[in-house]
């Protein structure tokens, strides 16, 4: 008999899940708020932020450069409110900024501790790139491990001098340039935080600066600097996509209303769709086109998926989504799809995992370095459970069982290692619902990174 951590959660099914539910608000939406918030002259409110620790990483920083944020309680730091809404997703309280200005960055007085938070770590490189400010970026172990080369090199050709530990890895230091060269960008990998990372460079650097995008990315940051007054414009050229930014920018104080995110809302809408006799609804989910791309293809799989109260939110598309228990067929992931469900790889692999029939998906070599290598735990899990998956370097093929629960080993539930990754930990808690044995995860701590709650949610919809 396996011997489990005492830190380990186990997950067994557990029967119908019914209820209704509102996730937490969208990270990627969030990081951008707290950030472009301090870059404008003014009063900001934020309602619906994600009050995880990667968001909260991205608030201290912001302060560290000088910003001045309130939580919905109206005092302390930052990451003292991180259970000022009881932790369950449903925190619609108001955030207050007051910004610096671009340009009117500070120097930070200590080291930024980033946590795991990649994308606060890409973007605040960017921003720091073309202010007169040096700022050293640290994080968690696993944060630690993640190259940033794909963001040093642009930022390098703009002027900035990046120091990186060996492999362009965290530590580094950043150290800005006044005024930093504008340049044209055509990114080598589809990558939403790179392009970022460059537009927020060039928010502070004269000229236009421009990055030309092959494959389309998720656009939240084109969508939100435009909202805030940067002049900015995106010019389809011969199937490729050319966003310019000029540089100087005076942004404009905004009220912002984050939906919840999309990324999240799909653990509870793929577990409802999985686990028999079970209606779950997701309100206020964020529907932009560039983040859909996991519904789209569980459509394609057969689910029972309903939209309704559609609606703009702060220029965002938001509906409530119902998922209903359903007979899910495989299929092939278009490789063109890959960039807008990057990060729901892992809980539509869980779906696939149950579908009738081989699924395959191609054009993953991104799942390698995110918070750990989502291709490799993901298949190694599943296969503990008893999945015929077969991988490739940058590919997998999964088997379902046609709707049946994941074999597992009953008489010895498996222990997975989330390798500290949120979305591998979530992904396999759903998987447990539907197990002949369940299993344990041996740490979801760091699922608090971007779902706090997620937990008593699950049970909430268990009953």
């Amino acid at each position: 008999m396996t011997q489990h951590p005492a830190s380990a959660t186990r997950f067994a099914p557990c029967g119908p899940l019914t209820g209704m539910v509102r996730v937490p608000g969208d990270k990627s939406i969030s990081h951008r708020a707290l950030m472009l918030s301090a870059l404008a002259v003014g009063e900001s409110r934020i309602t619906g932020l994600l009050e995880g620790e990667d968001v909260l990483a991205t608030a201290a920083a912001m302060k560290a450069f000088g910003a001045v944020i309130l939580p919905p309680d109206g005092g302390g730091s930052p990451s003292s409110s991180a259970g000022a809404s009881g932790g369950h997703g449903d925190q619609r309280g108001t955030w207050t900024v007051y910004g610096v200005g671009v340009g009117g960055l500070l120097q930070p007085a200590s080291a930024l501790d980033m946590g795991n938070s990649g994308t606060s770590t890409r973007l605040l490189m960017g921003l720091v790139a073309s202010h007169a400010v040096t700022a050293t970026f640290i994080g968690d172990a696993s944060l630690s491990k993640r190259p940033m080369g794909r963001v040093i090199d642009p930022l390098s050709s703009m002027g900035a001098d990046i120091s990186a530990s060996p492999g362009g890895r965290l530590p580094l230091m950043v150290r800005g340039i006044v005024p930093a060269v504008p340049m044209s960008y055509t990114l080598p990998v589809a990558s939403a935080q790179v392009k970022s990372a460059i537009l927020l460079a060039g928010l502070n650097t004269p000229g236009v600066t421009e990055v030309i995008e092959p494959v389309p990315t998720r656009d939240h940051s084109e969508r939100m600097l435009a909202g805030f007054g940067a002049d900015l414009t995106v010019e389809e050229v011969a199937g490729t996509r050319h966003i310019r930014v000029r540089g100087e920018a005076e942004l404009k104080p905004q009220t912002i209303e984050v939906p919840g995110d999309p990324s999240s809302a799909a653990f509870p809408i793929v577990a409802a769709l999985v686990t028999p006799g079970s209606e779950v609804t997701v309100t206020n989910v964020g529907m932009n086109p560039t983040r859909t791309g996991i519904y789209r293809m569980l459509e394609a799989m057969g689910a029972d998926l309903s939209y309704t109260n559609e609606r703009i939110v702060g220029g965002e598309p938001v509906a409530d989504v119902t998922a209903r228990h359903s007979t899910l067929n495989a299929l092939e992931v278009p490789p063109e799809v890959v960039p807008s469900m990057v990060d729901e790889f892992p809980i539509f692999f869980v779906a696939a995992a149950m579908a009738h029939g081989t699924t395959r998906a191609s054009g993953l070599e991104e799942l390698r370095v995110k918070e750990s290598d989502r291709l490799a735990l993901m298949a190694g899990g599943l296969m503990a459970l008893g999945v015929h998956i077969d991988e490739g370097e940058s590919s997998i093929a999964i088997t379902g069982t046609g709707g049946e629960p994941l074999p597992g080993v009953p008489a010895n539930p498996p222990l997975i290692h989330a390798e500290l990754d949120h979305r591998i930990a979530m992904s396999f808690a759903v998987a447990g619902l539907n197990t002949r044995g369940g299993l344990s995860i041996d740490d979801m701590s760091p699922v608090a990174t971007s779902f706090p709650g997620f937990e008593d949610m699950l049970r909430g919809l268990a009953g």
